[in-house]
């Protein structure tokens, strides 16, 4: 199984800074929670083991918000001593492809309040901060497949 870390050095490498294409640490958040999401909902399996919270500003992988937590709204660095591109299956290649295709295109704050506006989060967050399960995002995103 791979980790968030591997996730996240995958969105983070496919960054096209000559576009301005960068990555701050909440729309990297929102990136990676799409893609457990939607890896839930296709393969009835997790693509990481770390767990998300619903935060005030939307699903959270702690140890990965530890990680990128210093540079605050600023731009992640890619990561170019890693291989992010070529450790993955290609099933979970091809979920990968999906989400940063779909979701990539978005700001932070705009996936921040996609995510606020969808059932796995409030239900976690109305709860305070709590973890957000695995069987409420895949059983919201198998409803949400046909349009990625």
């Amino acid at each position: 199984m791979n980790t968030c870390f591997d996730v996240a050095n995958y969105f983070l490498k496919m960054q096209d800074v000559e576009a301005g294409d960068l990555m701050t640490n909440m729309k990297l958040q929102k990136l990676v929670y799409y893609a457990q999401c939607i890896c839930l909902a296709k393969t009835d399996r997790a693509m990481f083991a770390e767990p998300i919270e619903a935060w005030d500003h939307g699903p959270v992988c702690v140890p990965l918000y530890q990680k990128y937590k210093e540079y605050g709204s600023n731009a992640i660095p890619i990561p170019y001593d890693v291989d992010a591109l070529t450790i993955f299956s290609p099933e979970i290649r091809k979920i990968l492809d999906i989400v940063h295709d779909h979701y990539g295109q978005y700001s932070a704050w705009v996936l921040r309040n996609l995510t606020h506006s969808e059932y796995p989060w409030m239900i976690a967050y109305n709860k305070g901060r709590a973890e957000i399960s695995h069987d409420d995002m895949r059983n919201f995103y198998k409803t949400q497949l046909d349009g990625l």
